[in-house]
Protein backbone atom coordinates (compact mmCIF):
# COMPACT_ATOMS: atom_id res chain seq x y z
CA UNK A 1 0.00 0.00 0.00
CA UNK A 2 1.15 3.58 -0.39
CA UNK A 3 1.36 6.19 1.63
CA UNK A 4 -1.98 8.69 2.52
CA UNK A 5 -3.68 11.17 0.83
CA UNK A 6 -5.54 14.00 1.79
CA UNK A 7 -8.79 15.90 1.01
CA UNK A 8 -9.06 19.42 1.18
CA UNK A 9 -12.40 20.07 1.66
CA UNK A 10 -16.10 19.95 3.44
CA UNK A 11 -18.36 18.90 1.48
CA UNK A 12 -20.21 16.09 -0.76
CA UNK A 13 -17.86 16.76 -3.53
CA UNK A 14 -14.97 16.04 -1.04
CA UNK A 15 -17.11 12.73 0.35
CA UNK A 16 -17.44 11.49 -3.14
CA UNK A 17 -13.76 11.89 -3.90
CA UNK A 18 -12.62 10.27 -0.28
CA UNK A 19 -14.92 7.69 -0.62
CA UNK A 20 -13.77 6.64 -4.45
CA UNK A 21 -9.97 6.99 -3.57
CA UNK A 22 -10.28 5.15 -0.35
CA UNK A 23 -11.42 2.22 -2.99
CA UNK A 24 -8.02 1.99 -4.14
CA UNK A 25 -5.64 -0.90 -2.90
CA UNK A 26 -3.02 1.22 -3.59
CA UNK A 27 -4.17 3.47 -1.18
CA UNK A 28 -4.26 3.03 3.34
CA UNK A 29 -5.74 5.61 4.49
CA UNK A 30 -7.97 9.31 2.94
CA UNK A 31 -7.29 11.91 5.34
CA UNK A 32 -10.06 14.79 5.12
CA UNK A 33 -9.33 17.96 6.30
CA UNK A 34 -11.66 19.92 7.78
CA UNK A 35 -14.44 16.97 6.20
CA UNK A 36 -18.18 16.40 7.11
CA UNK A 37 -20.08 13.70 9.39
CA UNK A 38 -19.84 11.70 6.09
CA UNK A 39 -16.35 11.39 6.30
CA UNK A 40 -15.61 11.21 9.75
CA UNK A 41 -14.10 7.64 10.49
CA UNK A 42 -15.25 6.23 7.85
CA UNK A 43 -13.31 2.88 7.59
CA UNK A 44 -10.16 3.66 5.68
CA UNK A 45 -11.86 7.62 5.73
CA UNK A 46 -11.04 9.57 8.88
CA UNK A 47 -11.29 13.65 9.16
CA UNK A 48 -8.15 15.77 10.04
CA UNK A 49 -8.21 18.97 12.15
CA UNK A 50 -5.08 20.60 10.13
CA UNK A 51 -5.24 24.02 9.24
CA UNK A 52 -5.92 24.11 5.56
CA UNK A 53 -5.32 28.07 4.97
CA UNK A 54 -1.52 27.88 6.63
CA UNK A 55 0.01 26.27 3.62
CA UNK A 56 3.60 25.84 5.75
CA UNK A 57 1.45 24.32 7.91
CA UNK A 58 -0.52 22.18 6.32
CA UNK A 59 2.96 21.43 4.23
CA UNK A 60 5.07 20.07 7.25
CA UNK A 61 1.48 17.79 8.60
CA UNK A 62 1.68 16.20 5.12
CA UNK A 63 5.24 15.29 5.45
CA UNK A 64 4.49 14.30 9.54
CA UNK A 65 1.96 11.74 8.31
CA UNK A 66 3.16 10.96 4.98
CA UNK A 67 1.23 12.08 3.07
CA UNK A 68 1.74 11.26 -0.74
CA UNK A 69 -0.68 13.44 -2.41
CA UNK A 70 -3.39 16.17 -1.94
CA UNK A 71 -6.30 16.76 -3.88
CA UNK A 72 -7.98 19.71 -3.32
CA UNK A 73 -11.72 19.98 -4.19
CA UNK A 74 -12.84 23.92 -3.43
CA UNK A 75 -11.90 26.79 -5.71
CA UNK A 76 -11.01 29.13 -2.63
CA UNK A 77 -7.93 27.35 -1.35
CA UNK A 78 -6.51 26.80 -5.33
CA UNK A 79 -7.37 30.72 -6.08
CA UNK A 80 -4.85 31.43 -2.84
CA UNK A 81 -1.77 29.17 -4.09
CA UNK A 82 -2.38 26.14 -2.02
CA UNK A 83 -1.01 23.93 -4.77
CA UNK A 84 1.68 26.56 -5.87
CA UNK A 85 2.65 26.48 -1.96
CA UNK A 86 2.51 22.29 -1.27
CA UNK A 87 4.56 22.31 -4.66
CA UNK A 88 7.62 24.30 -3.60
CA UNK A 89 7.52 22.78 -0.44
CA UNK A 90 7.98 19.38 -2.12
CA UNK A 91 4.22 17.90 -1.42
CA UNK A 92 2.48 16.46 -4.45
CA UNK A 93 -0.98 18.56 -4.73
CA UNK A 94 -3.51 17.68 -7.59
CA UNK A 95 -5.36 20.85 -8.70
CA UNK A 96 -3.84 24.19 -10.68
CA UNK A 97 -1.76 26.93 -9.61
CA UNK A 98 -3.23 30.50 -8.40
CA UNK A 99 -2.30 31.92 -11.79
CA UNK A 100 -4.29 29.04 -13.48
CA UNK A 101 -6.68 29.36 -11.20
CA UNK A 102 -7.80 32.94 -12.29
CA UNK A 103 -9.65 31.28 -14.76
CA UNK A 104 -12.78 30.66 -12.08
CA UNK A 105 -11.70 33.55 -9.17
CA UNK A 106 -11.78 36.66 -11.68
CA UNK A 107 -14.52 36.46 -14.26
CA UNK A 108 -13.02 39.52 -16.01
CA UNK A 109 -10.04 37.82 -16.65
CA UNK A 110 -11.92 34.53 -17.58
CA UNK A 111 -13.64 36.72 -20.56
CA UNK A 112 -10.46 38.58 -21.66
CA UNK A 113 -8.68 35.23 -21.87
CA UNK A 114 -11.66 33.90 -24.20
CA UNK A 115 -11.52 37.07 -26.11
CA UNK A 116 -7.89 36.51 -26.77
CA UNK A 117 -8.11 33.36 -27.64
CA UNK A 118 -11.43 32.89 -29.59
CA UNK A 119 -13.23 30.62 -27.76
CA UNK A 120 -17.24 30.79 -27.64
CA UNK A 121 -18.42 32.70 -25.09
CA UNK A 122 -21.44 35.55 -24.58
CA UNK A 123 -20.50 39.26 -25.88
CA UNK A 124 -19.54 41.29 -22.66
CA UNK A 125 -17.82 44.32 -20.33
CA UNK A 126 -16.23 44.42 -17.45
CA UNK A 127 -16.29 47.32 -15.27
CA UNK A 128 -14.81 48.71 -12.26
CA UNK A 129 -16.96 51.90 -12.21
CA UNK A 130 -20.47 51.31 -11.64
CA UNK A 131 -21.67 54.14 -13.73
CA UNK A 132 -19.99 52.81 -16.64
CA UNK A 133 -21.05 49.36 -15.78
CA UNK A 134 -24.60 51.25 -16.24
CA UNK A 135 -23.74 53.12 -19.26
CA UNK A 136 -22.69 50.23 -20.88
CA UNK A 137 -26.50 48.43 -19.59
CA UNK A 138 -28.51 51.43 -21.26
CA UNK A 139 -26.51 51.72 -24.50
CA UNK A 140 -26.26 47.75 -25.17
CA UNK A 141 -27.69 45.82 -27.69
CA UNK A 142 -28.16 42.99 -26.08
CA UNK A 143 -32.14 41.67 -25.43
CA UNK A 144 -31.34 40.87 -22.11
CA UNK A 145 -28.64 40.76 -19.85
CA UNK A 146 -26.90 38.96 -16.88
CA UNK A 147 -24.59 41.15 -14.60
CA UNK A 148 -21.84 39.22 -12.60
CA UNK A 149 -19.45 39.76 -9.47
CA UNK A 150 -15.85 39.30 -11.23
CA UNK A 151 -14.20 36.95 -8.30
CA UNK A 152 -15.64 33.74 -6.27
CA UNK A 153 -19.16 34.03 -4.87
CA UNK A 154 -19.75 30.40 -4.03
CA UNK A 155 -21.68 30.48 -7.06
CA UNK A 156 -24.42 33.23 -5.61
CA UNK A 157 -22.42 36.53 -7.52
CA UNK A 158 -24.98 35.94 -10.53
CA UNK A 159 -27.93 37.94 -11.47
CA UNK A 160 -30.41 37.94 -14.58
CA UNK A 161 -31.51 40.54 -15.12
CA UNK A 162 -35.44 40.75 -16.80
CA UNK A 163 -34.32 44.33 -18.15
CA UNK A 164 -32.25 47.10 -18.10
CA UNK A 165 -33.50 49.07 -14.77
CA UNK A 166 -33.06 45.38 -12.86
CA UNK A 167 -29.58 45.21 -14.14
CA UNK A 168 -28.20 48.47 -12.87
CA UNK A 169 -29.81 47.97 -10.05
CA UNK A 170 -27.96 44.58 -9.19
CA UNK A 171 -24.77 46.44 -10.24
CA UNK A 172 -25.66 48.70 -7.59
CA UNK A 173 -26.65 46.34 -5.14
CA UNK A 174 -22.85 44.52 -6.20
CA UNK A 175 -20.43 47.28 -6.15
CA UNK A 176 -22.25 49.60 -3.85
CA UNK A 177 -23.98 47.74 -1.19
CA UNK A 178 -21.46 44.66 -1.64
CA UNK A 179 -23.82 42.29 -1.72
CA UNK A 180 -20.88 39.84 -2.29
CA UNK A 181 -18.16 41.48 -0.63
CA UNK A 182 -14.99 41.84 -2.26
CA UNK A 183 -15.60 39.45 -5.01
CA UNK A 184 -18.03 42.62 -6.41
CA UNK A 185 -15.21 44.93 -7.04
CA UNK A 186 -15.55 44.45 -10.62
CA UNK A 187 -18.78 43.12 -12.86
CA UNK A 188 -18.88 41.64 -16.11
CA UNK A 189 -22.06 42.51 -17.75
CA UNK A 190 -23.09 40.52 -20.58
CA UNK A 191 -25.79 39.21 -23.07
CA UNK A 192 -28.17 36.13 -21.75
CA UNK A 193 -27.22 33.00 -23.11
CA UNK A 194 -30.52 31.05 -24.57
CA UNK A 195 -30.22 27.11 -24.52
CA UNK A 196 -29.82 23.96 -22.33
CA UNK A 197 -27.09 24.67 -20.00
CA UNK A 198 -24.68 21.93 -19.32
CA UNK A 199 -21.69 20.97 -17.35
CA UNK A 200 -18.44 19.82 -19.61
CA UNK A 201 -15.18 18.74 -17.30
CA UNK A 202 -12.07 17.23 -18.13
CA UNK A 203 -8.95 16.64 -16.64
CA UNK A 204 -6.13 18.32 -17.74
CA UNK A 205 -1.69 17.77 -17.46
CA UNK A 206 -1.42 21.10 -19.08
CA UNK A 207 -1.02 19.56 -22.43
CA UNK A 208 -3.57 16.91 -23.39
CA UNK A 209 -7.40 16.85 -21.70
CA UNK A 210 -9.66 13.74 -20.77
CA UNK A 211 -13.47 14.94 -21.28
CA UNK A 212 -15.44 12.93 -18.14
CA UNK A 213 -19.92 12.54 -19.24
CA UNK A 214 -21.07 15.81 -19.02
CA UNK A 215 -23.72 16.53 -16.37
CA UNK A 216 -26.62 19.24 -15.79
CA UNK A 217 -27.43 20.78 -12.58
CA UNK A 218 -30.16 22.80 -11.21
CA UNK A 219 -29.17 26.12 -10.54
CA UNK A 220 -31.83 28.69 -10.40
CA UNK A 221 -33.35 28.54 -6.68
CA UNK A 222 -37.34 27.72 -7.44
CA UNK A 223 -39.66 25.70 -9.19
CA UNK A 224 -40.36 26.29 -13.19
CA UNK A 225 -36.18 27.43 -13.45
CA UNK A 226 -37.38 31.12 -11.82
CA UNK A 227 -35.68 32.68 -8.88
CA UNK A 228 -32.01 33.43 -8.10
CA UNK A 229 -29.15 31.48 -9.02
CA UNK A 230 -27.55 29.11 -6.77
CA UNK A 231 -24.39 26.79 -6.74
CA UNK A 232 -26.21 23.91 -7.81
CA UNK A 233 -29.07 21.79 -5.93
CA UNK A 234 -28.70 18.73 -7.94
CA UNK A 235 -27.27 17.52 -11.10
CA UNK A 236 -27.29 13.92 -12.95
CA UNK A 237 -25.30 12.13 -15.77
CA UNK A 238 -24.84 11.45 -18.13
CA UNK A 239 -27.06 14.34 -20.44
CA UNK A 240 -28.67 13.53 -23.23
CA UNK A 241 -28.19 16.83 -24.75
CA UNK A 242 -25.05 15.93 -25.63
CA UNK A 243 -23.83 13.22 -28.05
CA UNK A 244 -20.25 11.98 -28.52
CA UNK A 245 -19.87 13.99 -31.77
CA UNK A 246 -20.91 17.58 -29.71
CA UNK A 247 -18.78 16.76 -26.63
CA UNK A 248 -15.70 16.38 -29.62
CA UNK A 249 -17.20 19.48 -30.59
CA UNK A 250 -16.73 21.20 -27.03
CA UNK A 251 -13.13 19.10 -26.59
CA UNK A 252 -11.80 20.95 -29.77
CA UNK A 253 -13.17 24.75 -29.34
CA UNK A 254 -13.44 24.89 -25.53
CA UNK A 255 -11.63 22.48 -23.21
CA UNK A 256 -8.53 21.75 -25.62
CA UNK A 257 -7.96 25.66 -26.64
CA UNK A 258 -8.19 26.65 -22.98
CA UNK A 259 -5.52 24.72 -22.35
CA UNK A 260 -3.69 25.68 -25.16
CA UNK A 261 -4.18 29.12 -24.51
CA UNK A 262 -3.22 28.78 -20.61
CA UNK A 263 0.56 26.86 -21.82
CA UNK A 264 0.77 29.89 -23.99
CA UNK A 265 0.46 32.25 -21.00
CA UNK A 266 2.60 30.74 -19.20
CA UNK A 267 0.33 29.22 -16.71
CA UNK A 268 -0.30 25.48 -17.63
CA UNK A 269 -3.29 24.08 -16.63
CA UNK A 270 -3.40 21.18 -14.59
CA UNK A 271 -6.08 19.52 -12.99
CA UNK A 272 -9.83 19.15 -13.73
CA UNK A 273 -10.86 21.87 -15.88
CA UNK A 274 -14.87 23.02 -15.52
CA UNK A 275 -16.72 24.53 -18.37
CA UNK A 276 -20.29 25.85 -17.75
CA UNK A 277 -21.75 25.96 -21.40
CA UNK A 278 -24.66 27.56 -22.72
CA UNK A 279 -26.24 24.85 -25.88
CA UNK A 280 -26.70 28.14 -28.17
CA UNK A 281 -28.52 28.06 -31.56
CA UNK A 282 -25.22 28.86 -32.60
CA UNK A 283 -23.42 25.94 -30.53
CA UNK A 284 -22.00 25.66 -27.66
CA UNK A 285 -20.78 28.44 -25.85
CA UNK A 286 -18.95 29.44 -22.26
CA UNK A 287 -21.00 30.70 -19.27
CA UNK A 288 -17.99 30.12 -16.95
CA UNK A 289 -14.92 28.15 -16.26
CA UNK A 290 -14.24 26.38 -12.28
CA UNK A 291 -11.12 25.54 -11.96
CA UNK A 292 -12.00 22.16 -10.14
CA UNK A 293 -14.43 19.61 -9.63
CA UNK A 294 -18.29 20.52 -9.12
CA UNK A 295 -19.78 19.79 -5.93
CA UNK A 296 -23.09 18.19 -7.32
CA UNK A 297 -21.60 17.16 -10.23
CA UNK A 298 -18.93 15.11 -9.12
CA UNK A 299 -21.23 13.41 -6.89
CA UNK A 300 -23.51 11.89 -10.01
CA UNK A 301 -21.26 10.75 -12.42
CA UNK A 302 -21.52 7.10 -13.87
CA UNK A 303 -19.01 4.36 -11.80
CA UNK A 304 -18.40 1.23 -13.10
CA UNK A 305 -19.10 -0.22 -9.75
CA UNK A 306 -22.20 0.37 -7.12
CA UNK A 307 -20.91 -1.16 -4.67
CA UNK A 308 -18.87 0.15 -1.74
CA UNK A 309 -16.27 -2.54 -1.79
CA UNK A 310 -16.04 -2.38 2.22
CA UNK A 311 -15.23 1.52 2.22
CA UNK A 312 -17.55 2.10 5.27
CA UNK A 313 -17.95 -0.06 8.12
CA UNK A 314 -21.14 1.28 8.88
CA UNK A 315 -22.08 0.43 5.09
CA UNK A 316 -24.26 4.11 5.32
CA UNK A 317 -22.45 5.74 1.83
Amino acid sequence: MSERVLVVGSGGREHVLAWKLAQSPQIQQVLVAPGNAGTANCGKISNSEVSISNHTILAQFCKDHHVGLVVVGPEVPLAAGIVDDLTAAGVLCFGPSAKAAQLEASKSFSKAFMERHSIPTARYGSFTDPQEACNYIRTADFPALVVKASGLAAGKGVIVAKDQDEACQAVMDIMKDRAFGAAGETVVVEELLEGEEVSCLCFSDGFTVSPMPPAQDHKRLQDGDVGPNTGGMGAYCPTPQVSQELLQQIRETVLQKTVDGMREEGAPYIGVLYAGLMLTKQGPKVLEFNCRFGDPECQVWPSPTSTNTGVCENGTD
